[in-house]
């Protein structure tokens, strides 16, 4: 091959390219993932030293205070060893990894997507994006059923830059804003925010927020101050499931 060949190939012309497809493009999380990355080959042979897929997320960062949407890796994974591809050859690599439990769902403004990249020695990377949808895990999805049947309704979701109060391994926190809109908490609070702090396969971590709506002058100045507003941390379990719904009534209950 010539040497104008592999100099066109060392700034990414002619270079290998690379084609993630994943078996499905909707997942629940903490589901397996299976795949394959497809390698193409460029005008020359190239070493291939890694293979990365990285799970990214966006959410809302403040700088400022102006708002701006940002990206996070979520999870770094690497799914071959160096290897060489020739000149016009072609290699599929099968891959499979189990998605966070805590990753974001994919609701509102909230995108997640798996991003591959090839490292190529004295190359330009290739880089290949795939959009994915996440659904709520078990535990995450009974609790927004119940908050559904005791009369809310989802007003907001969106990843947010997390203060260090809340920060965990992620930089940002997913809020769920949800508003009355019948049932016996109509009239009695404005909304109920919901966060999920940390989930695992048996439990998850809540943070609610619990406003109440203003009355009279006292209520008024309680609201100018957000002394309306209470913030409830507890853990639901699996063995918590079979009476999700009364558990989470009595708490909203008690502050609203």
């Amino acid at each position: 091959m010539s040497f104008f060949n592999k100099m066109l190939a060392s700034i990414g012309v002619g270079s290998a390219k690379v084609d993630t497809k994943l078996e499905k493009s909707s997942y629940v999380a903490g589901e397996l993932l299976r795949g394959e990355v497809e390698i193409y080959g460029g005008n020359v042979d190239q070493q291939i030293d890694a293979i990365y897929l990285t799970l990214y997320t966006t959410y809302i960062k403040e700088v400022d205070d102006k708002k701006y949407t940002s990206k996070a890796p979520i999870e770094k994974f690497k799914v071959s060893e160096p290897f060489t591809i020739s000149a016009n050859e072609t290699k599929i690599i099968p891959f499979s990894f189990h998605l966070p439990v805590d990753l974001p769902i994919t609701v509102g403004r909230t995108r997640v997507w798996v991003a591959t990249e090839l490292d190529i020695r004295s190359g330009v990377d290739s880089t290949d994006k795939d959009y994915i949808e996440i659904r709520p895990s078990k535990i995450a999805s009974r609790i927004f059923d119940e908050i559904q049947s005791l009369g809310f309704r989802l007003r907001e979701a969106e990843c947010e830059q997390a203060s260090y109060k809340y920060r965990s391994k992620y930089p940002f926190i997913q809020e769920f804003e949800f508003v009355p809109v019948g049932g016996a908490f109509r009239g009695r609070l404005d909304e109920l925010e919901i966060v999920f702090v940390s989930q695992s396969e048996s439990s998850v971590d809540v943070i609610m927020q619990v406003d109440r709506k203003a009355r009279g002058l006292v209520g008024f100045l309680a609201e100018a101050l957000d002394a309306d507003e209470t913030h409830v941390r507890m853990t639901i379990s699996q063995s918590d499931l079979h009476n999700l719904g009364e558990i989470l009534r009595q708490t909203i209950a008690r502050y609203a």
